[in-house]
Formats: C-alpha cells, structure tokens, sequence
C-alpha cells in the first residue's frame, strides 16, 4: 500500500490495552484522510448521545495519504471528537510534524478511549505503546509541557500536550502541538483532559514510499514555485492580520461583541502596525514554503513577550473586546497559547461578560473585583487565567457563551455571538451574506474555514449586501471544495495556487496511491464527507432550529461602518438556509433522504434515525 499504512490504532486508557485495527481500501478512498477519515472513524466509534466528557466520547487524531510526502503544505493533521461546546461533530486542524511522526508511528489515525485514573503521559515509538505516568507535567503551561517531555523522552519526540485550560475541562481548550501550533477550536483540549491525559509524544522510523516518486517531485517542486506567486503574497508580508485594516475599511470588522462593523482603534492594532513596531519574524509550518504566520512581540515598558499572530486572534483578543493595544493582545494571544485554549472562544466568551457587565448584568462583585467592561486590557488578560483555572468568574466563563448565557440570563442569550455553542468569527455576517449562511449551516457551529464563504462575498460574484437563493448552492459547493481540501489535507492559503484543485489533486493523489482518481471522485468526497458530519449531528440531536443565526445579528441593523442600516431578517436566512438544503438534495427540515445516502455511498454506514423512510 502507498500512501497510507492501512491500519488504526485503538488505545484504551482506562483499560491500559491498545489495538491496530485494518483500514480497508474502500473506506480510505471513500473518506480520503484528515477531517474526512476522521469523521468515518467518529461516526464508527461515538456511542451515540454520550456525554462529549465521558470516558466514551473517542479523540481521534487522523492523517492524510499526503502527509509524508513532502509537498508544501500538507504535513498537517485532524483531531475530532464530540464537542464539548457545541454537542455535534468537533473537528480541528493544525499544522505541525506531529502529522507526520504519527503517520511514521505506522497509523493513519490515532483513536483514544476512556479515562486514565492518573495523569497520563501516552507514548507511541514505532507502534510500541507506553502509559507513562504525567503527575509532574500536571498544571503546565504546554510550552512547559512540552519542553518537560522531550527531556524525559529525547528531542526528536514530537509533542501533543494539553494545559491547565484543557485539565481543568474548559469547554474551549486546545490541543498544542510541536511547538506552540493549536488545535484549537471546538475544544479538543478539554476532552483531552477529561481523559486524564496530558500529552502524547510520537516518534517513528516507517517509511512512507509514493507510487511514483518521481513524478511526484516534479510536480511538488512546481506546487512550491507557484506557492510563492501573487496567490499567497499577502500571507507572506502582512499575514492574516492584514484583514483588519481592510475589514474595517469594508464595515464588516466586528467590534465590542458585534454591536459595531467598524473600530475606531484598528490603525493600532493592525497588520501593517504590527509589522512596523512588533514584527519579529513570520514562521512556516511543517514542509511549507508560504510562511504565514507572524511572530510578534511586544515593546512596551513591561517584560518583553513573543507568540503567534494572526487575523482571527488579533480580532478576537482586540477590535472584539475594545482594545486597541497591540501590546495587550500579543500578551492576551500568549496567554491563550500557553494556557490552551481558542483564542476565538476565549475573547468572544469573555466581549460577551463585557456587555454582560456594561448593562449591569455582571457586577464587579460577581467578578471578584474584575471590571469587566469594553476596553480594558487588564480584565482581559485577568478573566483569561481565570477561565483556564475555573477560578471566580472564569468557572462562568469556560464554558462559553453559550452556557453562560443560559446561566447569567437577563436577556444575555441576544448578545452571546455563537452558533450552535461555537463562538463566532471575525466576519460580519449583515454585511457578508453568504458568510450569513456558511456560519449558520457548518456543522461545527460558527465556522469561517469551512466554507470559506466570505470569497464569494469579497468578489464581484454576488452583492454582498442582499440576500438571495443563488447562496445556498454557493455555500454548498464552497462547503465541499473545503472537505476536499481537509481531506488531503492541504493548506487553504495554497488553493488559489492551483489552476484546478480538483483535477491537480487527483493526479497528486494516484501519484501518492497508485489508485485511481478523477477530480469528480473528490468533488463527490468533499459532498459524501459533508453529508457523513450532518448525519453525525442529526443523531446527536440536530434539528432545523440549530441552524440560525444570534439574535443581534437577525434584529440589530448596523450602526456605523461603510453598511450602516443593513441587517439581516429571520426570513432572509431561513430564504437561504431553504436554498442551501434544496442544494444538497436533503428535505425542507434538513433531514438526509434515503435516496442521497445511496447515492453517496453512505447507506451502509449511516443508521437511519427517524420514522420516515426517506430522510434520516
């Protein structure tokens, strides 16, 4: 077999016991890797209705056929679980060479179950499993962490670790890996902790040979040229951080938790900005050639601080809560690295206990002290290490917004900016009307990645400010261009460095396999792959309702910025969420026909789950 090694490994960490179980070939090409294979292997091993933190609730660590193979962008991996925040389908992507140390372990996923009755550091070498006891790595930060392993374990060990966030069971806590990348969103991290596991190290020797090698290095040495052109020059100056300028320009820069599309403050905190007065040095992933992301620190008159930088933290962690020092949100973004936990979450969760504080809702006595109010950088960073502590005020917040909401009540459900438990990204959906229906149709909640449907938004396809049917088969197609590519799994910065995606990739991947593959093969991968996670969220319970939008953003037109009075009406979104179902060839309430799962080669995995005999 090339590309893959064929096998899974199951370790029980209640139990103690570990089993390689085969992949067979159909699975592998039906489901590809990476978020889809992971899905598969969820969909297999999620007892149905289970507690996201219990013992059964499976993580799932998954490769890709590329990883190993050298090309630019595609030493990344999935993690996927039931999600803590959310109750559906939780899956994360992160670049690092644990993808391709697990892959070298002899496994295309890494399945973990149960519950260790102590701190557990798992170790895997060359396939050869240790439980290893972690009670000194318990309350690290994961730079800590993970620097603590690799002395114990040797430096070529590569690091998946977990820190106070995620042991303390924060419904948004990351996964950190080789070096300070994150799983991030989702949380991960907390059902990492809710494993009593601390940290996984990897190592291995197992070769990953290509069915034509040669041809392979031909086309990926063309892949890295073109990886530097005009597509991906943006990321390789500026970063993502250079949407906030441009955000706010454009009105659609969410600030103080969504009430306004523009920020007064955005020249501060800005791409451009940071690179003048922060910019350290921009980091490439694992095996690639872009560079994307921006070192940064800070240069104030406190002790000097250095971490990761890009858009969705910036918003999050500045325009989103009121700040407009680029110092505080390098020390926020820091702080959520070296805690764990998703930075997006986290500033959104805690703009939601700002506003909850502005109207009274939250007192400074509730707080302990803390003022929470848009703005202040000092209970910013506080409220950030109480969440990750479940200490005072953060045991309301590490929840997330969502249950907080539910808890603080006061009408604080219209302002806390997630859907379906996963707190939104920095895209204002009034003004960005796909966007609208990518955020309120993902099956992970409020996700930006997995559609991508701001493109359509940005360029002359549609008027982004008027609603319209033509988005449900817009955001459909993005939906699955983007299951192809986490599949793969390719970087999204690379995609527009392909002429055609879909018929490049097929070529790469027969040259991976040796299998045959069309670039309608992947296109139906992408949709069978999406079709799989709904599948997962109905029988979680997912019904029409969950598919919506917050409050504020249904009932509260625009107040400033360049789309000032626009808004978006319930009718509006239920027009395109209507729209996007016809689409997808699913019924009115967004059920799945009998008919499709047959069609997509899904009949003989999906259960039926209602009384009707078309639709599950």
């Amino acid at each position: 077999m090339y590309g893959y090694n064929g096998k899974v490994l199951v370790v029980d960490l209640t139990t103690r016991t570990t089993a390689w179980q085969p992949l067979d070939e159909d699975a592998l090409r039906r489901f590809i890797g990476g978020t889809g294979l992971g899905a598969y292997l969820l969909y297999m091993h999620c007892p149905p209705g289970v507690d996201a933190l219990s013992p059964e609730n499976p993580l799932i660590f998954a490769a890709s056929p590329l990883v190993g193979s050298r090309l630019t962008t595609s030493s990344k991996f999935a993690v996927l679980a039931k999600s803590p925040l959310t109750g559906f389908i939780g899956d994360s992507l992160s670049s690092s060479f644990v993808a391709t140390e697990l892959k070298k372990t002899g496994c295309d996923a890494l399945i973990i179950k149960g519950r260790s009755d102590s701190p557990t550091l798992l170790a895997i070498d060359d396939g050869e499993v240790e439980f290893l006891d972690a009670a000194d790595l318990a309350g690290l930060t994961t730079s800590q962490t993970e620097r603590a392993v690799k002395r114990r374990l040797g430096h070529r060990s590569k690091v998946a670790c977990i820190g106070p966030a995620g042991e303390n069971l924060v419904r948004f806590a990351s996964i950190s890996n080789d070096g300070g990348r994150q799983a991030g969103r989702t949380g991960p991290g907390a059902v990492m902790g809710s494993k009593n596991l601390k940290a996984i190290a990897l190592r291995g020797t197992k070769a990953m040979p290509a069915f034509e090698p040669g041809r392979l290095n031909e086309i990926g040495l063309d892949l890295a040229r073109r990886s530097l052109g005009p597509a991906t020059e943006k990321y390789r100056t500026l970063g993502t951080v250079a949407n906030v300028s441009v955000f706010d320009r454009l009105g659609v820069l969410p600030t103080r938790n969504f009430r306004e599309s523009t920020f007064e403050l955005a020249d501060r905190v800005s791409g451009e900005a940071l690179h003048a007065g922060h910019h350290v040095k921009n980091a490439h992933c694992a095996n690639c050639t872009i560079g994307c992301e921006q070192i940064v620190q800070t240069n104030d008159d406190g002790p000097a601080e250095r971490g990761r930088m890009e858009y969705e933290s910036g918003f999050a962690l500045g325009p989103l809560v009121g700040i407009g020092d680029p110092n505080a949100m390098i020390r926020s973004a820091r702080i959520c690295d070296e805690l764990g936990m998703d930075t997006i979450s986290a500033g959104a969760t805690i703009a939601w206990a700002m506003e909850c504080g502005e109207r009274g809702l939250i007192s400074r006595e509730d707080a302990g002290g803390l003022d929470l109010r848009f703005g202040n950088a000092d209970a910013l960073t506080e409220a950030l290490g109480l969440a990750a502590r479940r200490e005072g005020i953060g045991g309301l917040l590490a929840d997330g917004s969502r249950m907080a909401a539910r808890q603080v009540g006061g009408g604080s459900a219209d302002w806390a900016m997630h859907v379906k438990g996963l707190e939104m990204p920095g895209y204002e959906p009034r003004s960005l009307k796909t966007m609208a229906l990518g955020l309120a149709v993902s099956t992970r909640g409020a996700c930006h990645n997995r559609s991508s449907a701001y493109e359509a938004d940005f360029s002359a396809a549609v008027d982004r400010l008027e609603a319209s049917r033509e988005r449900g088969r817009i955001t459909m197609d993005g939906e699955d261009f983007g299951a192809t590519l986490d599949s793969l799994i390719w970087c999204k910065f690379l995609r527009k460095a392909f002429d055609d995606l879909y018929e490049e990739s097929a070529e790469i991947y027969e040259l991976v396999t040796g299998w045959p593959m069309t670039a309608g093969g992947l296109r139906l991968a992408g949709e069978r792959i999406n079709n799989l996670k709904k599948a997962f969220n109905i029988r979680e319970g997912w019904d029409r309702a969950d598919d919506t939008l917050p409050a504020r953003v249904l009932e509260e037109p625009l107040p400033t910025g360049a789309a000032k009075g626009v808004g978006l009406t319930r009718d509006d979104l239920d027009m395109m969420v209507e729209a996007y179902y016809e689409a997808r060839g699913w019924t009115r309430d967004g059920l799945i026909p009998a008919g499709k799962l047959e069609e997509l080669g899904l009949a003989d995995v999906v259960e039926p789950q209602s009384a009707a005999d078309d639709a599950v």
